[in-house]
């Protein structure tokens, strides 16, 4: 039997799930804000035999910057002290999963808060779960004609939400349990972040 560590940190979100041949073996979610950093290594220890496990799943994003580093460097150093591999899957794609188990229809928009008053945008179908376009970060009003009739879930639905109260949208967070849902294509990023959009800082000319 092998068991995989699945770490998900890149929005208001904290979850860990610990998962056994695919099935879910135990799991913690707790909306946090901001506070990955102190919750995420006790959620970890509460899981059974410490979150012990032969490989770990990490949440590359998009998302929070920090949040994602959090989870990141988390994951590498448990897979590093344990000597497990350790690969990346990717906020959108685990609540779309989330999203298509609760019964959604199919196609769907993926919206998470993207910051600076965008949000990341991005559709998929189901059987199997795959994107059919790409990661993008837009203002809501631009998320709104893009989404073409589609239903929508995320942190950032209700920014839409709050234009057109009409659309069909769902708020909801990525959770690490959901990560059993997702086909192995989407569980084999590099574990390196995400960010969905160019970074604040910029270097000097």
């Amino acid at each position: 039997m092998s068991r995989t560590l699945v770490i998900e940190t890149a929005t208001a979100a904290c979850s860990v799930a610990l998962l056994e041949d695919g099935a879910l073996i135990a799991a913690r979610h707790e909306v946090v804000g901001r506070g990955h950093a102190e919750r995420l290594v006790p959620m970890i220890a509460e899981l059974p035999e410490g979150g012990r496990a032969a490989a770990i799943l990490v949440d590359v994003g998009p998302g929070s910057f920090t949040g994602i580093r959090v989870g990141i460097a988390a994951a590498r150093g448990l897979a590093l002290g344990w000597g497990v591999p350790v690969c990346g899957y990717s906020s959108m794609s685990v609540v779309a999963a989330g999203a298509f188990a609760r019964g959604m229809a199919s196609p769907l928009a993926v919206v998470l808060e993207g910051g600076h008053g965008e949000v990341f945008m991005q559709g998929y179908v189901a059987s199997p779960i795959v994107p059919f376009d790409t990661l993008v970060s837009l203002r809501p009003e631009a998320a709104i004609a893009a989404l073409g009739g589609r239903s929508a879930i995320g942190s950032g639905a209700r920014r839409l939400l709050a234009i057109d109260g009409a659309l069909d949208v769902c708020d909801a967070l990525p959770d690490a349990a959901n990560a059993r849902l997702l086909p192995p294509d989407l569980t084999d990023l590099p574990p390196r972040p995400l960010y969905g959009r160019a970074p604040d800082a910029k270097l000097p000319a």
